[in-house]
């Protein structure tokens, strides 16, 4: 499986950092199967820190099978209320749940973001989040939590992106 990490930096080999924002799924290291949402998010990283140069890193790693026999493992197949349940608890902060080498799932696009925010902050019901969510195209994320984890990614390459102020 081929996978991607957006950023303003090359990443030839991940670390797991100290969690400086409340993300999706607690602390990891993001990685997605979709090159367009990495460089859209190596773009957004670099216009917040205003760098020169924006970079998709690219990774293979072993086969979801194996991952899932030889690793902890959670995975979600749909936006749906375990879904929503797990990423609220992240993004608050609040999760004291089971720890995971890896959580792979839905991600949320800046349209989505908004859908979310209204739930957290009580504008709009849980029932009413996931009725939104579900009529939404939505991009996965794989997040390693663990050095276990991370040492199943192997970095391949990079693309630098054009700048246009990344």
């Amino acid at each position: 499986m081929q996978l991607y990490h957006g950023s303003d930096v090359i990443v030839e080999k991940p670390v797991l950092l100290p969690q400086q924002r409340m993300l999706d799924f607690g602390a990891g290291f993001y990685t997605t199967t979709n090159y367009e949402q990495a460089e859209d998010f190596a773009r957004k990283v670099g216009d917040r820190r205003e760098s020169e140069k924006c970079f998709v890193s690219i990774y293979k790693v072993a086969d979801f099978t194996l991952l899932k026999k030889d690793l902890s493992v959670l995975e979600f197949t749909e936006a749906n209320e375990q879904w929503l349940d797990f990423v609220f608890e992240n993004r608050a902060g609040i999760y004291s749940g089971k720890v995971y080498d890896i959580i792979y799932g839905p991600v949320a696009n800046d349209t989505i973001y908004r859908v979310l925010t209204a739930y957290e902050e009580g504008i709009i019901p849980k029932s009413e989040c996931i009725r939104q969510l579900k009529v939404r195209k939505l991009y996965n994320q794989m997040t390693f939590t663990s050095e276990k984890a991370l040492a199943y990614l192997k970095f391949i390459s990079q693309i630098e992106l054009s700048v246009r102020r990344c």
